[in-house]
Parts: structure tokens; C-alpha cells; sequence
């Protein structure tokens, strides 16, 4: 059973990953700064299902395929790395055409200004967190750790250990997206600052890419 030392580990550990800016939190909070609160969080959901998902692979021994089929896990992050990457090249293409119509004045070009695509914001942001670099490893490589099937209820070691984890990604990504959509207000009428702003977002994503292809379980 775990003790009050491996839970403290383990929640220092988790918050310090929840923290750290990965691309499931920066497309919800893109999302939020220009979609609005609401489909903000509906993105968020789309990272709480992704990482229950994640949580459960791990936990049933996903962890250790990977680890024993070097191929499998180098197919898996270069897909990963390859739709990120993707990712940002479209939010970098997105930002170089609103920053363009804010250079010429126009303000007719609603479409211009929409660097982030977020028709489907549960699906795309699923998709982020099942391919986000720093869930990967933290789950198959942290996670695992505090979840043995030798411990008497480790079924209900497993819930109580993902609760938290969802717990501290809950309060993260809600302060992200309102504190998001109420600073894009004020960078509503700063077009070239909020072009400027989305493509350091979309360069960041091709970071996570380029992480994510170099990434190993060693």
C-alpha cells in the first residue's frame, strides 16, 4: 500500500508535469482566447479522456510493450510528432494571414484571424493528449510506478492515483482558459499582437513535434 512518502512523490511529481506547458494545454488555451470559455472547455474534456486513457494503457501493461517492441513505440511517436508538427505549421499559417490583413487594414477578414481550428475541440484535443510528448512518458515511465498489482486493492490505488492527477489537470486547464479568454479581450484590438502571439503558439507546436520524435523510454 502506498505511504505518505510515495503519495507526497507522487503529487509533486504530477504537479510539476501538469505545469509544464505541453500542447494539449496550450490548443485549450488557444481555443479559449479565441473561441470563447465554453468551447474551451469542451477541449478540455478531450484532455481528461485522453489522459484517463493514457492512465488506463499504462496501468494494464501498455508500458511495457512499448518498451519491448522498440519498432512499435518508434511508429507511435513518429505519427505523433508528424500531427503536431502538422498542427503548427497550420496555426503558423493561420497567424501569417491575420497578421498580413491586420497589416493592410482590414478588418473584413474574420477567417484571417482564425489561427487555431477548433470545429471539433474534444476530437482534436484527444488526439493532442493521446500524442502529447510529456503525457507519454510521465505515464509509462512515473505513473506506473505507484500502481502494483501486488498491493492489496490496487484497482482502487489506481482510481484514487487518477482522480488526483485529473484533479490537479482540472484546476490547471480551467485557470488556463478563463484567464485565456479574458486576456484575449484585451488583445482583441491588437491584431498584429495577437497574430504574433498564435504563431509563437504554432512554433511551440512544432517543438512538442520535434520532442516527441526524439523522445525514448530509456
Amino acid at each position: 500500500m502506498l505511504g505518505i512518502t510515495d503519495i507526497t512523490t507522487y503529487l509533486i511529481g504530477t504537479i510539476i508535469i501538469v505545469l509544464l506547458p505541453g500542447p494539449n494545454s496550450m490548443y485549450v488555451l488557444s481555443v479559449a482566447a479565441q473561441r470563447g470559455i465554453r468551447r474551451g472547455f469542451v477541449g478540455a474534456c478531450g484532455v481528461f479522456t485522453g489522459d484517463a486513457i493514457l492512465m488506463t494503457l499504462a496501468a494494464t501493461g501498455a508500458a511495457g510493450v512499448l518498451k519491448a517492441n522498440p519498432a512499435l513505440f518508434a511508429m507511435v511517436k513518429y505519427a505523433g510528432g508528424a500531427y503536431l508538427t502538422w498542427l503548427g505549421l497550420q496555426m503558423l499559417r493561420g497567424a501569417w494571414r491575420a497578421w498580413r490583413n491586420a497589416s493592410r487594414g482590414d478588418a473584413a477578414a474574420p477567417e484571417a484571424r482564425r489561427e487555431v481550428d477548433a470545429s471539433r475541440p474534444f476530437v482534436k484535443a484527444l488526439v493532442i493528449s493521446l500524442m502529447n510528448p510529456k503525457a507519454i512518458l510521465f505515464f509509462v515511465s512515473f505513473f506506473v510506478q505507484f500502481v502494483d498489482p501486488a498491493y492489496p486493492h490496487p484497482v482502487l490505488t489506481f482510481l484514487a492515483l487518477g482522480t488526483l492527477l485529473q484533479l490537479c489537470s482540472a484546476l490547471y486547464l480551467a485557470t488556463i482558459i478563463v484567464s485565456g479568454a479574458r486576456l484575449a479581450e484585451a488583445f482583441r484590438r491588437r491584431r498584429k499582437l495577437s497574430s504574433a502571439m498564435s504563431g509563437g503558439v504554432g512554433a511551440l507546436f512544432l517543438g512538442f513535434g520535434a520532442k516527441l520524435a526524439a523522445a525514448s523510454l530509456n
